[in-house]
């Protein structure tokens, strides 16, 4: 409840009638499966969405108590579980190339799930944006780099996968009341395939924000999620 979507997404279930509850890391520790396994007895939820970082031990733990009780269960991965060579756009059936920690680290976590749980949902997310510039998303990173180095280095040759993070919400909420197992590659730029020089002189046009773009050529990458048909694209808010 502590990062960039889950406070978000709490809120926005919270509107829909929803009860929240996170994880109380004080005083049930997810190394603990015991601990683990009494406070998720105790809450008895009708859905569990894993959005924090813990073993991937936690991660089969939870998806197993999904699976015992029918529950939807969502965990959020990412792109960088494909290394940027060989290049994207990357599908559902693309292998997972990943040889930095932490791409490794949610393999293993989706391998943990899928081990217990074929029913899972495994929502991959891109690059998040937000126009109140806040927080630890791409507006957020624009202003610091501008503040901090007087312009934004922006590569043409990049295509980022990349969502609003209230389009993200809003279809993580999705996967649970409506819930479709399977992997679900979360990417709004998967249709417009804008590169991030593109995207930003696009946000200005929204959210004018003093930055000086300059334009790069690295890195040259497709980083794209294809497969996403649950998510809006780009261009339904900076077309």
């Amino acid at each position: 409840m502590s990062g960039t979507v889950a406070p978000r997404l709490a809120a926005r279930a919270r509107a829909a009638g929803h009860d929240v509850v996170g994880w109380p890391r004080g005083r049930v520790s997810p190394d603990d499966p015991n601990a683990s396994r009494s406070f998720l007895d105790d809450q008895a939820p009708d859905a569990i969405l894993h959005m924090a970082f813990g073993a991937e031990s936690w991660a089969g733990q939870l998806a197993g108590h999904a699976a015992r009780g029918n529950l939807p269960f969502v965990f959020t991965s990412t792109t960088m579980v494909f290394a940027p060579r060989p290049d994207g756009p990357y599908t559902i059936d693309s292998p997972r190339t990943a040889i930095d920690e932490y791409g490794a680290y949610k393999i293993r976590c989706e391998d943990a799930i899928w081990a217990v749980n074929p029913d899972a949902m495994v929502a991959r997310l891109g690059y998040q944006m937000d126009l109140d510039g806040a927080g630890n998303n791409m507006v957020a990173h624009g202003d610091a780099e501008q503040a901090r180095t007087g312009s934004v280095r922006a590569s043409s040759a990049w295509i980022p996968a990349c969502a609003f993070l209230d389009d993200t919400t809003r279809t993580l909420l999705s996967l649970v009341t409506a819930p479709e197992a399977g992997l679900h590659h979360l990417d709004s730029n998967a249709a417009t395939a804008w590169s991030y020089a593109d995207i930003l002189h696009r946000l200005m046009r929204v959210r004018p924000a003093p930055w000086r773009i300059m334009e790069t050529h690295e890195p040259h990458h497709d980083q794209r999620l294809i497969d996403s048909p649950r998510i809006a694209g780009l261009d339904t808010r900076l077309g």
